[in-house]
C-alpha cells in the first residue's frame, strides 16, 4: 500500500509541474508560439484579408510613439469582430529590430465578413493617423 501511495504521489506531481508550467506560457513572455498567416498593417491604412475557415491569421501592428496622454502608448482592439466570422486568441509583443511588434492573434470561423479595428492610443478613435483597419473576408 505504501508503494502504491507513493507511486500515485510521483504520478501527481509530475502532473502538477507540467500544469504549472503550461500556466506560466511559452518563452519570452508569450502565451502563443503560432502566429499563423501574419498580415501587417500601420496606421491610417486599411488592409483586405482574404482566408478560409479554421486558418489561425494575426494582424501585425509596430509600435508608434503616439501615447494617450497618460504616456501609455500602444495598440489595441477598438471591439471584437463578430465572433462567427474570426475568434479572438490573444495579443502577443515581441522585439524585432528595435522597435515592437504587436500580433492580435485570430481564428477564422465561418464565411462572412468582419472589420478590426486597431487603435493606438485612446484618444485615436476619430484619428485617422492613430487607426489600423483590416476588412477580413472568410470564404
Amino acid at each position: 500500500m505504501v508503494h502504491r501511495t507513493r507511486a500515485v504521489a510521483a504520478v501527481l506531481a509530475v502532473l502538477l509541474t507540467g500544469l504549472l508550467a503550461g500556466v506560466t506560457g511559452c518563452g519570452a513572455g508569450g502565451a502563443v508560439y503560432n502566429f499563423g498567416t501574419v498580415v501587417h498593417g500601420a496606421a491610417g491604412r486599411t488592409v483586405e484579408v482574404g482566408l478560409t475557415p479554421g486558418r489561425r491569421f494575426s494582424l501585425a501592428v509596430t509600435d508608434l510613439a503616439v501615447t494617450d496622454g497618460a504616456g501609455t502608448g500602444g495598440w489595441r482592439l477598438a471591439a471584437l469582430p463578430d465572433a462567427k466570422v474570426a475568434s479572438f486568441i490573444s495579443e502577443e509583443h515581441r522585439a524585432e529590430g528595435g522597435h515592437e511588434t504587436r500580433y492580435f492573434v485570430f481564428n477564422a470561423k465561418y464565411p462572412g465578413t468582419a472589420t478590426v479595428t486597431l487603435l493606438a492610443c485612446a484618444d485615436c478613435a476619430d484619428k485617422e493617423q492613430g487607426r489600423a483597419t483590416f476588412r477580413i473576408t472568410v470564404t
